[in-house]
């Protein structure tokens, strides 16, 4: 091998190529992992690019192929509300995990309000990143609609509350789950049961309404005055509690379509004197791993796994990405119920 640089100059592509005495495209081939190269030229360049402590030129080499390596995870909800919810820290964990298993980068973009919209299109559309894994947009959110403008492949989070045709979207059965967790509660002989949903203006909440509407339906069961929002949050769930006692104080049940909103309630009911499960049973929605469990008694809830959710996500984008025909549609996860003390 011949000479390397001296210590104060930055090794280049030509410095590994003469390195490792191969010819620079020879280089460039082996070090972006192309198939026309031998097994043992990639290993005398890469011997030689770690040698050298070489690393490539991102922006030269994205004028090259076109690609930045990165990927934007585009989550529609305030900073503050998705630092606090277990579903979100899922979906960050789980979506860095499964990009950097697949080389890329990823970039973390909050859209707070309507106002963010323009900002977060503008960067998007100015070749910063390949593609983009949106979670979380509610109905009469404008950014949905101003992704389908991009030419940028696109992956959806959950169901879109503006648009459903031509897009990607990968999402839980949570009308179904909905219904399960009310079989249940029926099942062990529970009749007045109330529910605390999530802002209605989001798919997701309004799919586990609909789901606990049509099990106590199907059942014969009253629904007037027995729901109530919580906003996914524990202190909503916890207010939207109090509001379902004063209303219905002889409640058997509650369904709280997210775990941090069964922990309000269960916060509520215990201030109020309930026994749960012997006064009242509940029900969550999430099973989040380190909640669910922790709760007193510990929390029965519908099991859904955020890191299944975006693996997919990423599978369908990184597919996306290199041109295979992957036809515009919602794929639905399954979603199980986990029993434990509350229910």
């Amino acid at each position: 091998m011949a000479a390397g640089p001296s210590q104060d100059e930055r090794p280049t592509l030509e410095d590994v190529a003469a390195y490792a005495g191969v010819s620079r495209s020879t280089a460039s081939r082996a070090l972006n992992d192309d198939a026309y190269v031998s097994s043992r030229s990639r290993e005398v360049v890469l011997a030689a690019a770690a040698a050298l402590g070489y690393s490539p030129n991102q922006a030269a080499r994205s004028l090259v192929t076109k690609r930045t390596g990165a990927v934007a995870l585009v989550l529609s909800e305030p900073e503050s509300k998705v630092l606090d919810d277990p579903y979100f820290a899922a979906i960050m964990h789980g979506a860095f995990r499964e990009l950097t298993a697949a080389g890329m980068q990823m970039l973390l973009m909050f859209v707070d309000t309507r106002d963010d919209v323009p900002r977060t299109i503008r960067f998007l559309e100015g070749g910063h990143v390949d593609g983009a894994l949106v979670v979380a947009p509610h109905k009469g959110d404008p950014l949905p609609t101003a992704l389908r403008l991009l030419r940028l492949p696109v992956v959806f989070g959950g169901r879109p509350g503006t648009i459903s045709r031509g897009i990607h979207t990968v999402d839980f059965d949570n009308q179904g789950g909905a219904r399960m967790a009310v079989e249940h509660l029926l099942g062990i002989g529970r009749t007045r049961i109330a529910t605390v949903t999530g802002p209605l203006d989001h798919p997701a909440a309004r799919d586990r309404l609909t789901g606990w509407e049509d099990a106590l339906v199907a059942a014969g069961l009253r629904i007037e005055a027995m729901s109530e929002s919580g906003d996914f949050t524990l202190e909503g769930g916890e207010r939207a509690m109090r509001c379902l006692l004063h209303r219905a104080p002889d409640l058997d049940a509650v369904f709280a379509a997210s775990d941090p909103m069964a922990a309000g309630a269960m916060r509520a009911l215990i201030a109020a004197g309930r026994q749960i499960p012997q006064d009242v049973a509940v029900v969550g929605f999430d099973d989040h791993p380190t909640l669910a469990p922790a709760m007193n008694p510990p929390l029965t809830s519908i099991h859904q796994d955020p890191r299944e959710q975006i693996g997919n996500m990423v599978r369908t984008l990184i597919a996306l990405l290199a041109g295979d025909p992957v036809r515009p549609g919602t794929k639905i996860l399954p979603v199980s119920i986990a029993r434990r003390g509350s229910a």
